[in-house]
């Protein structure tokens, strides 16, 4: 009875023993299938994560859109340092230099000079923590002025030259105070200094002193602004906009030159409906203007307006436009530039005839139009090259105009100052059309 017993308990013990062998085996088993589980899944995220580097480093970089091309036997040159669309452009009084403004925060100052030149440097000027949607010359080139498309409002840059030629630009303390309610369409300096002119969207036109003063407000009634400008004079503000007039103020002051007050002087009215820009010469004697209804005009603006005389349509010439069209004339008013979308159009002032076309000038709508002062070059702007194009239209008016006052004069002295303009406009269209032929 003891041996079975004992018998017993040994086998029990035994069965125990096989029992823990068995759980233990399993349990190593089940370890040993975890870790390999862990390390293929190991395996495959390095693979995976191999293959995805690789993929990242064969894939190609993604690449800046392309700058738009475009020639033209009459483009002197291309002028591409922005690096966003250029909004604005602006001679300076001296004829020396060329502003522009972009998206990518920065004022641009390229020397006329150069723009017949292979290589375009440029001065650059930020501006900081906002964007400039219009800049302007000082009448004396030492300075400009931005509109500022964040702040809303005017900041002025000082322009110091160094002994390199170079310019250092610095600007002043603080911008001025914000006046306008709506988007501000333009901006200008008078030439005699004495004031500064912003137009907005909501027919708000507001005349600045040059410290930050609000000299007067107008309002232009025109239901909106679309273009207002001062003219080279100094004397007078126009804009244009909604209806089929422009409407010209007197900015007066006195004698010590203390503001006075701002008087209405002339309109001019002709077109049959909304003027999308207008321009003046370099006399103020002379306006054009583009409207919607396809027409562009001339105009003899040297009146007698207070004694209630009005301007006299000189020409109007049929021409294509679209929303936004601008017009320029040439400073000695003897070439008209009208845009139409991404087209240029050049027509001779004195017959009205299209002399040049220019098509796909810009990947977008021309933004800003501009002659040099010296009547050499007509500017244009509408993505982040500008385009600088020979006036030959204004070379051959400028020819046959001094071939009649050459007929008609007398004095010994003016005949052969008038030949030798003759023979260097001659000469420097020759040169030019000569390349446009080749």
């Amino acid at each position: 009875m003891e041996f079975a017993a004992l018998v017993a308990v040994s086998l029990i013990i035994g069965a125990l023993i096989i029992l823990v062998a068995v759980a233990v085996s399993k349990q190593k088993a089940k370890e040993s299938e975890q870790e390999e589980q862990n390390k293929a899944a190991e395996e495959s995220s390095v693979k995976a994560s191999a293959a995805k580097k690789q993929k990242a480093q064969q894939r190609p970089r993604k690449e800046k859109p392309q700058q738009h091309t475009f020639s033209h036997p009459l483009l002197a040159s291309s002028l591409k340092s922005h690096n966003a669309a250029v909004t604005c452009l602006d001679f300076s009084s001296n004829g020396k230099y060329l502003a522009s403004c972009a998206d990518d925060r920065t004022v641009r100052i390229w020397s006329t000079k150069d723009f017949l030149l292979r290589d375009h440097k440029c001065l650059r000027a930020n501006i900081e923590y906002d964007h400039a949607t219009l800049v302007r010359f000082s009448p004396d080139s030492r300075a400009f002025i931005t509109w500022l498309g964040n702040g809303e409002t005017i900041r002025i840059f000082k322009m110091t030259k160094k002994d390199d030629g170079t310019f250092i630009f610095k600007a002043a303390p603080e911008d001025f105070p914000q006046k306008h309610k709506g988007v501000v369409v333009d901006m200008a300096i008078a030439d005699t200094g004495k004031f500064i002119m912003t137009a907005s969207v909501d027919t708000n036109i507001i005349i600045w002193d040059l410290k930050g003063e609000v000299l007067a407000s107008i309002n232009t009634n025109q239901m909106t602004n679309s273009h207002a400008a001062v003219s080279p004079c100094g004397r007078f503000v126009a804009a244009c906009g909604f209806t089929p007039d422009v409407k010209v103020w007197e900015v007066c002051f006195a004698k010590t030159g203390e503001f006075k007050e701002v008087t209405r002087a002339f309109d001019l009215k002709g077109h049959s409906a909304g003027v999308y820009s207008f321009d003046f010469s370099n006399d103020s004697r002379r306006m054009v203007t583009v409207s919607k209804d396809g027409t562009w005009k001339l105009w003899d603006t040297d009146v007698e307006y207070k004694k209630q005389q009005d301007p006299y349509l000189l020409r109007t010439v049929p021409c294509r436009v679209s929303e936004g069209s601008r017009i320029a004339l040439s400073p000695d008013g003897r070439a008209v530039a009208v845009s139409n979308g991404r087209d240029l159009y050049m027509y001779s002032a004195s017959s009205g005839e299209l002399e040049e076309e220019f098509h796909n000038v810009h990947s977008e709508d021309i933004t800003d139009l501009r002659f040099d002062i010296n009547n050499r070059f007509l500017v244009s702007s509408g993505d982040r090259a500008i385009r600088v194009f020979h006036n030959v239209t204004g070379y051959r008016a400028a020819i046959a105009d001094m071939q009649t006052q050459l007929k008609k004069s007398t004095n010994a002295g003016v005949k052969q100052r008038l030949q030798q303009q003759i023979t260097d406009a001659q000469t420097t269209l020759d040169a030019i059309t000569n390349t446009q032929n080749n």
